[in-house]
């Protein structure tokens, strides 16, 4: 039987907007059309040959309804005998859409296919899907989970005090975080893979200037102004007074897009081999505390893998909360200059259906321009679970 690799042969993302900012005027499906036209551009394919096109969404509600990802394929002018569907697995939405792409190619049902995934949460606030009847929580699942919600804050606070990660921990990681994001900034980093906005007003009408950085950085932030913060949960301090608005990650508007394909085809074709999937797994835990899911997803990745943290020279761990980033390299030991190495969430932004192919894109750029050879990616995501994905850098 041929073994099939499916290859990165592409990948691309928006700037990220802070919550009413920048990207604030563009309709999502537009969004997503416009990391769609620009993967299709730059990596010379004929849209026509794609087999799939997945995408991420968490919020799929009015703007991101009715399959977000098929409709912004069309909105992108690429061809309509070309498939698309929407997948949710909360914040691990677009790694989900990538996980789903690879195994594609890799079971011989792709040749060439797309993942992708987009998030306004400007025009969709978050959890606005989760409204209507007597919402998302049936009698079943509260009997399952002893009638237990948490809220993140809450989840975040829980997860930090079990792996002893104070408030002062967290604050630092994230004060790192913006340094990281502004120095890539900086030093041109972030360039080769960030697709430059037009910026529209709330008509959508561009006005003629051109989004190019993310939008959230916050350049000279201290620990001194991160200890000032309140809690997030507003409403109960006492939930989880360690977790502020400064250690936890933004509201964002955002789109990313990654091209896979067969490593056959892909030479065949003539596009850039840049680098292969090597493992990937999905794992889940607790769904009350729902955060803590990317140890488990690890664990089984090395397992399964026969690799270890050290084989990786770069590793993304979504900064949902500092304290997951935190929790992941309390078990793992890495070398944390190897952790996140371009900042995260907390200083770029988290536009939850994004995220997943948003880090995969930054990893391979990161790998590509360090001479890197092997990423590491991981995320938590809502319901306790989380994915895991190794990436080679080839090209």
């Amino acid at each position: 039987m041929e073994v099939r690799e499916a290859v990165l042969a592409g990948a691309v993302r928006t700037p990220i907007g802070k919550r009413g900012g920048a990207l604030a005027g563009w309709h999502p499906s537009d969004l997503l059309a416009h990391a769609l036209r620009a993967l299709v551009e730059r990596t010379g394919i004929d849209p026509g040959l794609v087999d799939d096109v997945v995408g991420g969404c968490v919020s799929q509600l009015g703007e991101q309804s009715t399959n977000v990802a098929r409709n912004s394929w069309v909105a992108a002018g690429l061809p309509w005998h070309v498939p698309a569907t929407t997948v949710d697995r909360q914040c691990g939405s677009s790694q989900q859409a990538l996980h789903f792409v690879a195994q594609g190619v890799m079971a011989g049902s792709y040749d060439l296919a797309v993942a992708c995934g987009v998030e306004s949460m400007t025009r969709v606030p978050m959890a606005s899907n989760a409204r209507g009847g007597t919402g998302p929580f049936s009698p079943a699942f509260l009997e399952a989970t002893d009638g237990q919600l948490k809220t993140q804050f809450e989840v975040s606070q829980i997860l930090a005090e079990r792996w002893k990660i104070t408030r002062e921990d967290m604050d630092a990681y994230a004060v790192e975080s913006h340094r990281r994001a502004a120095a890539a900034t900086d030093g041109g980093h972030f360039a080769a893979e960030i697709v430059p906005v037009p910026r529209r007003d709330e008509t959508g009408a561009e006005i003629g200037e051109l989004v190019e950085h993310d939008e959230g950085i916050r350049r000279g932030t201290s620990l001194e102004t991160l200890a000032a913060l309140p809690s997030a949960a507003s409403w109960d301090p006492d939930l989880a007074p360690d977790i502020t608005a400064g250690n936890a990650s933004q509201v964002s508007d955002g789109a990313a897009a990654v091209l896979v394909a067969d490593r056959s085809t892909a030479e065949r074709l003539g596009l850039p081999v840049r680098a292969r999937v090597v493992h990937l797994t999905v794992a889940a835990e607790d769904p009350v505390v729902v955060l803590s899911a990317p140890n488990p997803a690890t664990r089984r990745l090395l397992a399964r893998s026969g690799m270890a943290i050290e084989d990786f020279d770069a590793i993304e761990c979504n900064e949902a909360f500092a304290a997951i980033p935190l929790m992941w390299a309390r078990e793992f030991l890495p070398d944390m200059d190897r952790l996140n190495p371009r900042g995260g969430a907390i200083a770029l932004g988290h536009p939850l259906g994004a995220s997943g192919v948003r880090l995969t894109t930054t990893l391979l750029h990161h790998l590509e321009a360090t001479g890197g050879r092997y990423g590491f990616q991981t995320m938590c995501e809502g319901g306790g679970q989380a994915n895991a994905l190794v990436i080679e850098r080839l090209g």
